[in-house]
């Protein structure tokens, strides 16, 4: 190791959008270096060239930026173990590829695919476990030269000892112990000559010096291969987390059907990215306080007491409500500022509001959010009057105090300049009455918002003006 500083790193595969799982093991690397003040790297893992839809990591790194969840090394940055994608990093793979070689510990195996399933479904009818049983590791130097003469096509494997074990440590499951007999000699390349993750995932964790790899609970198998790499290379282990899989409420695996699965899905929806890390980083643990900033999650996080479970349950609920607790904690005018593409995507002429306007009425509806896109629903009485009917209005109330309650507000009407006096008005004739001023209010909120519930009176009579409210009061009234 050229130092002991701690260094981690976040090695996604531009194959498809982020989701929850990629946004949480980037989260913990984060949170993990922050505390430790170690270094944060981003290595992007694109050899598998026919399925990358994001080639350039263009929007792992607009998500990462998103999310706050900011580097020290890697695409664009840079840095002292430049080139961050595997796809330029070929000839370090090479050059360590010849040294396993030249120890001996890996040997060219010709066999076909045909071949190798043939052995196996053998080993299964024989009820012996699948294994590669070293065909190529046995052949003679005659019979190497007449492939290679052939150019027969072939893959490099691993030359694994046969007897013994290997134990990494791992934050969560303490010191897990692998059985070299339960192993097989597994590939290192292609026979396109292009190298396996395995492989690559390894040399790459090695030459940049990883102290700590944090990932998955998926990439536990993984792991013992690559153990028995830093073995073989008589190199010191890093130290493992394996993170618990993140699950639906079913039990099942998070997948592409799961609502907020995809990092832009909950983007989209209006979920803020200090909600998102907030809830995975706490989710399935317990803590004093909740909420949470990425500084003091980094500060807090008890990385000494992590918990051994392989799955820990989705909770969209949890999500929402921890989003709710973010959007409160926002000034008016910024989340006015984040609102506002919401709004104008569903009603254009909100582009015609004046800033000062437009916090004004988030204020006043800022607790009905869980969501960014809640304000399309929270405000849409204020862009588009509603399409209710007096019948609409009386269903909301007690019917028998419906005419009464009309004929209270036909009155009231002449004091709407005034808006104290228009509530006052309506609490001494809800009392002479005998009607709840509840009721009351339901049939005001119905006549000019289509709902039973939302802002108070006054703050109604300042949101749609008194011209406004006049005609949607008379349009229900007539």
């Amino acid at each position: 190791m050229k130092n002991s500083t701690i260094r981690v790193r976040f090695a996604p595969a531009p194959t498809g959008m982020m989701h929850l799982g990629n946004v949480r093991t980037a989260l913990m690397n984060y949170l993990f270096a922050k505390q430790k003040e170690g270094t944060y790297i981003i290595r992007i893992e694109d050899t598998d060239t026919q399925r990358n839809y994001d080639p350039t990591a263009e929007k792992i790194i607009e998500d990462l930026t998103w999310l706050g969840l900011h580097y020290d090394e890697g695409p664009i940055i840079g840095g002292p173990d430049a080139p961050y994608f595997q796809s330029l990093r070929t000839p370090i793979y090479q050059e360590k590829l010849s040294e396993l070689f030249n120890k001996s510990r890996a040997y060219r195996c010709f066999c076909t695919p045909e071949d190798l399933e043939k052995k196996r479904e053998r080993q299964i009818a024989l009820k012996m476990p699948p294994r590669y049983d070293r065909t190529c590791a046995k052949l003679s130097e005659a019979q190497l030269n007449e492939h290679l003469a052939k150019k027969t096509l072939f893959v490099w494997r691993v030359k694994l000892e046969t007897e013994g074990h290997i134990a990494i440590t791992d934050m969560a499951h303490g010191v897990i112990n692998f059985n070299f007999k339960n192993f097989s000699d597994f590939p290192l390349t292609r026979q396109d000559e292009t190298f396996t993750f395995i492989f690559a995932n390894f040399v790459d964790d090695l030459v940049m010096n990883m102290t700590h790899v944090i990932r998955g609970e998926d990439h536990l198998t993984n792991t013992a291969n690559q153990a028995m790499l830093y073995q073989a290379f008589q190199a010191p282990l890093p130290i493992f987390w394996h993170l618990p899989i993140l699950c639906n409420i079913e039990g099942k695996k998070l997948s592409k059907r799961d609502f907020g699965f995809s990092l832009r899905d909950l983007r989209a929806e209006g979920f803020l990215p200090e909600a998102i890390c907030n809830y995975l980083a706490i989710i399935g643990g317990s803590f004093k306080e909740e909420i949470m900033s990425l500084e003091q999650l980094a500060k807090l996080f008890n990385f000494d007491n992590m918990h051994t479970t392989g799955h820990i349950k989705y909770d969209v609920e949890k999500l929402h409500w921890i989003n709710r607790k973010w959007i409160t904690l926002y000034n008016d005018e910024t989340l006015a500022n984040l609102c506002l593409p919401y709004l104008l995507a569903a009603y254009p002429t909100a582009k015609l509001l004046d800033q000062k306007v437009l916090a004004r009425l988030i204020q006043i509806i800022k607790t009905d959010l869980n969501t960014l896109k809640d304000v399309t629903q929270a405000l849409d009485f204020y862009f588009e009057a509603p399409k209710v009917t007096h019948q609409d209005v009386v269903a909301a109330i007690d019917a028998e105090h419906a005419i009464t309650i009309a004929t209270i507000l036909v009155s009231a009407l002449e004091h709407i300049n005034d808006v104290t006096t228009f509530v006052q008005t309506l609490k001494t004739a809800s009392q002479t009455q005998n009607i709840p001023l509840k009721e009351m209010f339901t049939f005001i909120r119905m006549a000019l918002m289509g709902k039973p519930k939302g802002p108070g009176i006054h703050e109604l009579v300042e949101m749609l003006g008194v011209e406004e409210i006049t005609q949607r009061f008379n349009r229900i009234l007539s």
